[in-house]
């Protein structure tokens, strides 16, 4: 299969950026609104959910353990996956364990995903090229930012989407374009 003149480093990078982001933005966004409303939290239990969200950030250097099985774009699509899973979840465990679990989840994928995307960046990206790219990345996910921000305002104020359908959205957006991803970039 011929590749074509899309199917660039650099626009699988904006792919997987703005996959990450929407997941991410969406389930940040609702978080507190939702664990308060749906799970009754306290602010014991949402400090504790912070503090489970930040275990897989410090078990980030294990993905060169996972890299001995894995190609790095390949551990980057199931990282995105993971994400996209465990955010399109949340909904769906309105209880303290739930909420752990899919925090857990959604952040084993998260970190993953950041720390792989750094070093594909660095191995994809000239020395030369690199700030400009990088730059581009961060300009596209605030806009990615931007516009998962948005439609939460509309599914909320205009479309009377519950947490459930929201949650299944973000995450299910940043599924999708994680197939793109695999489908589109040989």
């Amino acid at each position: 299969m011929a590749v074509q003149s899309w199917q660039t480093p650099k626009n699988l990078l904006i792919v997987m950026s703005v996959a990450m982001t929407i997941a991410f933005a969406t389930w940040m966004a609702l978080l507190n609104n939702f664990v308060i409303e749906r799970a009754s939290f306290t602010g014991a239990e949402i400090g504790m959910l912070q503090s489970i969200r930040e275990i897989p950030g410090f078990l980030a250097f294990t993905a060169v353990f996972v890299l001995l099985l894995l190609k790095e774009q390949t551990f980057a699509y199931l990282s995105l996956a993971v994400l996209g899973v465990g955010v399109a979840a949340t909904g769906y465990f309105p209880t303290v364990v739930g909420l752990y679990l899919t925090t857990f989840l959604m952040s084993v994928g998260f970190h993953y995903y950041e720390t792989i995307k750094q070093s594909l960046s660095l191995q994809w990206l000239s020395i030369d090229e690199a700030p400009a790219v990088l730059g581009k990345l961060i300009a596209v996910s605030s806009m990615a930012s931007l516009a998962a921000y948005s439609f939460l305002w509309l599914a909320e104020a205009y479309l009377g989407l519950s947490f459930q359908a929201i949650y299944l959205v973000g995450g299910g957006c940043c599924l999708a374009l994680t197939l793109f991803a695999w489908l589109g970039f040989p």
